[in-house]
């Protein structure tokens, strides 16, 4: 799937938390929010895509998923935190090259051709990840470790990146061909940028596989690019990983490269010169890095403002009033086939009751608002997981879906109506989960967090609803076929 990612270590974020986040950008699939409970989650898995079954641990974590509320192409669970307060995210559909496949095909489901010959399943992918690894890891570390087993003894056919979170660690893996693997932990002062490419730009594999170290990978990694000529600059002390790896193509610098250029651009717009003549960087850069020093302490209200974002303040915004024939050269990182984003938040300065916070917001980003969920609880509302295939109000999704839908197609008039929905919601849902963790510090028993996601759940349905009626107001004054006297 077309996604985009940003990973916030500790020491950058504004409250010392870690957060892994990303829009899950598919075929307009219908998205929910829902708690996968142990007793709910099978002892064997059979996934559509690679028609491969694999039987699962005994004794999983309850987790929070966000499934397509089709399931004929599989689950496509997307993204949740666990019962340890373990986020996940998954995937990022990145590139690689055709050396890379040459040595390390994708395993791709095959079916029988001939009477007698049997189906040969294929590898774990994007539908499969978080079901199978989620629930059964305890810190972000184990996330990596099990995902890289997985993946060498399954394989994988797609390229693909995945986050996972815990108090302390963000760690990132990129999948390399069909079985290798390469990891790395997020630097607690930086936020990493991933948009759809091959993103790891420096890699230690001297100290690879140390225990407690910062960089994993799959054990014959340097090797396998080794005897594949993978390799393009031998003579550096240093393997260029993007160029071994990843991809270098026009296509990159259209759809690509330009999302981590505005993104970079906002995090630190005085580190490097971004603009004009003699930039540092321009939106076709390949060298942009993977991690950045932020100039600033890095909020949840900043994450969603960049996977919201479309070259806004630039000459390359498909809103933009001048007409510069640059608008639509570039892919936004908002965009109006979003299912579902969300920020993992794990608070590490909190009891581990009200550590985990889940972001939530459904449909295109761009005109969509966060709701917080406590994950450690039995239940969700209902706002957010009783979501059908049929448009409705009675749920977030929808509502969201309708939103984007009706502003995009009124920008100019509606916009101020999105700017105020977004505010108020960020602001509300900032005090109502402080009033919460406040009842929870001052005395546990009092603290319920079913209940604490009901209030919010109200309060997202009531600012949703007061921006759907004012949006579907300013479109209808606005359709084509209106006509008074007066205009005759």
């Amino acid at each position: 799937m077309p996604c985009t990612t940003i990973l916030v270590g500790k020491g950058a974020s504004f409250d010392g938390s870690t957060m892994i986040a990303r829009t899950d950008d598919g075929g307009f699939d219908v998205k929910k929010l829902t708690l996968v409970k142990p007793s709910q989650q099978k002892r064997k898995y059979k996934s559509v895509i690679g028609h491969l079954a694999i039987e699962l641990p005994e004794e999983p974590l309850a987790y929070t998923a966000c499934p397509n509320v089709d399931l004929k192409e599989g689950i496509w669970a997307a993204t949740g935190i666990n019962a340890e307060n373990v986020g996940m995210t998954a995937t990022e559909t990145i590139t690689t090259n055709a050396r890379v496949l040459g040595a390390d095909p994708l395993v791709r489901y095959k079916k029988a051709e001939k009477r007698g010959e049997k189906d040969v399943p294929g590898g774990i992918g994007e539908e499969d990840l978080l079901v199978l690894v989620l629930p059964y890891i305890r810190t972000a570390r184990q996330g990596v470790e099990r995902l890289g087993a997985l993946l060498e003894k399954y394989g994988t056919y797609e390229s693909n990146g995945i986050a996972f979170n815990d108090a302390n660690e963000v760690w990132w893996l990129e999948t390399i061909g069909g079985h290798h693997w390469i990891a790395r932990k997020v630097p607690d002062e930086a936020v990493v940028i991933m948009p759809n490419q091959f993103g790891m730009d420096e890699f230690d594999f001297a100290r690879a596989n140390e225990s407690g170290g910062d960089y994993m990978c799959s054990k014959d990694l340097e090797a396998f690019a080794r005897k594949n000529a993978l390799i393009l600059n031998p003579a550096e002390e240093k393997i260029d990983i993007r160029a071994a790896f990843g991809s270098h193509s026009d296509a990159d610098h259209i759809y690509n490269t330009p999302r981590a250029w505005f993104m970079g651009r906002y995090l630190c717009p005085d580190q490097y010169k971004w603009d004009g003549e003699g930039a540092d960087f321009t939106p076709t850069s390949d060298r942009i890095p993977w991690c950045l020093v932020p100039s600033r302490r890095v909020t949840v209200e900043d994450v969603k403002y960049l996977l919201s974002s479309h070259y806004q303040g630039t000459p390359y915004d498909p809103y933009g009033k001048d007409g510069d024939p640059r608008r639509h050269l570039y892919r936004p990182i908002g965009k109006n086939n979003t299912g579902v984003m969300t920020v993992n938040q794990i608070r590490g300065s909190l009891p581990k009751a009200i550590q985990a916070v889940e972001w939530l917001c459904f449909c295109s980003t761009t005109f969509d608002a966060l709701a917080p969920v406590y994950t450690q609880t039995g239940e969700v509302p209902a706002y957010y997981e009783r979501v059908t295939l049929n448009a409705s109000t009675e749920n977030f999704y929808w509502c969201s879906r309708m939103l984007g839908a009706l502003t995009d197609a009124h920008y100019g008039p509606c916009a101020i109506y999105i700017e105020r929905y977004q505010n108020q919601m960020a602001a509300e849902a900032h005090r109502l989960l402080n009033e919460w963790d406040e009842r929870y510090l001052a005395d546990p028993k009092s603290f319920d967090a079913a209940k604490a996601n009901q209030e919010i759940a109200d309060m997202a349905k009531k600012e949703t609803q007061k921006a759907l009626n004012n949006v579907l107001n300013e479109a209808t004054r606005r359709m084509t076929n209106g006509f008074t006297r007066g205009d005759n």
